[in-house]
This record gives C-alpha cells, sequence and structure tokens, in this order.
C-alpha cells in the first residue's frame, strides 16, 4: 500500500463518521436511546448516545475495504473489536452485569493474543494472560475517560495519530492503517461531541477506542524486549491510565466504592483549575501528544525503552498524586459545625 491509499482510507474514514453520526443521532432520539441526566452526570438533557457506531463504521469499513483480509493480527484485531462494539451497544440500552462484560472482553482479548499478539513482559508463557489482562483492563480505563464534553475524541485522534505513525516506522502497515481511520473517524465525530455535546459516543465508542488502541499497541511491541514492552504499552495509553490511578486513589482516601460514578476524574479536577470544557479537552489531548511523542521517539531509538518506561511511569505517578491536590468531594460536618447550625 502506497501513501495514497492511507489518505484516502483516512479521508472515507472521516466523510463516514461525519455523516454516521448525522443520521445515528436522528435515530437515537427518535428510538429514545439517550443518556439521561442524574446522578453524578453534568449533562442537562437527554442526549443521543449511538455515536460510537458512527466511530466504528468509520474505522471498520475503510480499513477493510482498503486491506481486505489481508492480515491474521489485523482480522484478530477487527473482530475482537466488534465484539466489543456489540458489547457497549447493549450496555448503553440496557446495563450488563459487571461479570458479563469482564467475560466478552476477556474472550475479545484473547481473540487478539490468539492471532498472534502478546506483549513480551515476563518472556514467558505468562505473556498472554497478562497481555489479555492490560487490554480489558485499559479499555475500560479508557471507557471511563469518556466523561466530559469532546475528551475521548480530543484524546483518540492525537493518540491514534502517534500510535499509527509508531505502527509505520516498526513495519505493521496494517495495524498503521487501522488506527490512521480510527483518528479520522474520530475527528469526524469530534464536532457533534464537542462541548456543548449534541451525541455521546456511549459504552460503544469508548469500548470500541480503548479496545483498538490498546490491542495496536501489544501488536506493536510483540517480539520486542521487556523495557520497550512496557513504555510501548503505557505510552499510548498514558492518559486513560493516569485518569483511572486518580480516582481509584481518591476514591480509596475518601472511603468510597472504586465502582461508584463521579465527578471526580482528571477531566473534572483540570476543569475545577478553572479551565472551561473545551480547554480541558485540549488540555488533556496534548498530554496525549507528549505521550505520544516519547512513544514514537523510542521507536525511532531516539529514547532508551528503559528511559521511556520510566519517565511514563514517573509522569503518570505524579499525575495521579498531584491530582488528589484538587478538591472533588464536599468537606465532612464536623461535629462542632453541626452544633453551630443548630444554634
Amino acid at each position: 500500500m502506497n501513501a495514497s491509499a492511507y489518505l484516502t482510507a483516512a479521508c472515507a474514514g472521516f466523510l463516514l463518521s461525519v455523516a454516521a453520526t448525522f443520521v445515528l443521532r436522528r435515530l437515537a432520539l427518535r428510538w429514545g436511546v439517550t443518556d439521561r441526566p442524574g446522578g453524578h452526570k453534568t449533562h442537562r438533557r437527554p442526549t443521543p448516545c449511538l455515536g460510537g457506531i458512527a466511530i466504528m463504521l468509520g474505522t471498520v469499513v475503510p480499513a477493510a475495504m482498503v486491506a481486505g483480509a489481508a492480515g491474521q493480527r489485523m482480522a484478530g484485531l477487527l473482530v475482537g473489536a466488534l465484539a466489543m462494539t456489540l458489547l457497549g451497544l447493549m450496555d448503553d440500552i440496557s446495563p450488563l452485569p459487571p461479570l458479563n462484560r469482564l467475560a466478552v472482553e476477556a474472550l475479545a482479548a484473547g481473540v487478539v493474543v490468539v492471532s498472534g499478539v502478546a506483549a513480551p513482559i515476563t518472556g514467558g508463557p505468562l505473556d498472554g494472560p497478562i497481555t489479555v489482562l492490560w487490554i480489558v483492563v485499559v479499555t475500560n480505563s479508557f471507557n471511563l475517560l469518556d466523561n466530559m464534553d469532546g475528551v475521548l475524541g480530543g484524546v483518540t485522534v492525537v493518540s491514534a495519530v502517534f500510535l499509527a505513525a509508531a505502527a509505520f516506522v516498526s513495519a505493521q502497515p496494517l495495524t498503521g492503517l487501522v488506527l490512521v481511520t480510527l483518528s479520522a473517524a474520530a475527528l469526524g465525530f469530534l464536532p457533534y461531541n464537542w462541548a456543548p455535546a449534541r451525541i455521546f459516543m456511549g459504552d460503544a465508542g469508548s469500548l470500541f477506542i480503548g479496545f483498538v488502541l490498546t490491542s495496536s499497541a501489544a501488536a506493536l511491541v510483540t517480539g520486542t524486549g521487556t523495557g520497550t514492552a512496557v513504555a510501548g504499552l503505557l505510552l499510548p495509553a498514558f492518559v486513560a491510565v493516569a485518569d483511572t490511578g486518580v480516582v481509584l486513589l481518591s476514591r480509596r482516601r475518601a472511603g468510597r466504592s472504586v465502582l461508584q460514578g463521579g465527578t471526580d476524574h482528571l477531566s473534572h479536577r483540570v476543569h475545577r483549575l478553572g479551565l472551561g470544557v473545551r480547554l480541558t479537552a485540549l488540555t488533556l489531548a496534548a498530554l496525549a501528544a507528549a505521550a505520544g511523542v516519547l512513544d514514537l521517539a523510542m521507536t525511532l531509538a531516539w529514547l532508551p525503552p528503559l528511559g521511556a518506561a520510566l519517565g511514563g511511569t514517573a509522569a503518570a505517578c505524579a499525575i495521579v498524586v498531584l491530582a488528589q491536590r484538587v478538591r472533588v468531594y464536599p468537606s465532612p460536618v464536623r461535629p462542632q459545625d453541626s452544633l453551630r447550625v443548630r444554634r
């Protein structure tokens, strides 16, 4: 495939995503497939949530038309990604039990591993199960990252571009093709999801995005060394991993259930610092771009893998710790304050 083929696929993915999002928004409103306000949700009116289907179509259709069935890994990735989209759609329509979700996610990740993908963390038979576990966990981290207008869409556009560049450098053009169409499809969806959002991607979109990015990263580090594998898995998912770390630590410190929803994510904390919703989305996209630059530099051998791994881990830990300084939970009422109110 030459450069024109990738450009054609990208343009087709962008246009298909734009058109499909427009149609699916109308259908979602007609069918009542909407995300309704309430609880910790900040939107004020029912919002259509079928946008993820448009992202999936804009990614899969052009990639399949250009490449066909050329590659076992690509086939495994796309089959697993389609399964994740269907799972997310079912969950958008009627919430599924967590164990059922995890079972399907593990099967989809297993398809990717069986197709020949395994991150060499230990260099032994445990690499397959570790890869499945990483794909499942980080896919759900991307799912959690979809918590503010434009955030996951912006992060996806940037992350997929840098990961595609790393794929081409690594001589994995089919993986690069899927990532190029993913970036284009997310870009086509983003104007509809930019604050104030007119449509959400829903779990169908966030699970699809997380699965494609995470599985692609695992494919790119297959056959490399341990340092490259650690950095190559972490950096493309840097924002999602840091966000999950922020939430887990803060909820544990506050004595809250880790499964409880809330406005305590990294995006909410950045927003509380005074940035608007759009600027918050751009800030997290810039953070994803910085991580993508490090990953690409490592792939080009401009940066040692161990340095990239240690740098990425240290940066993620710093963000998790510093984010705790932004207050997001209501202060507990002290006994003396309660007495003052009664008086």
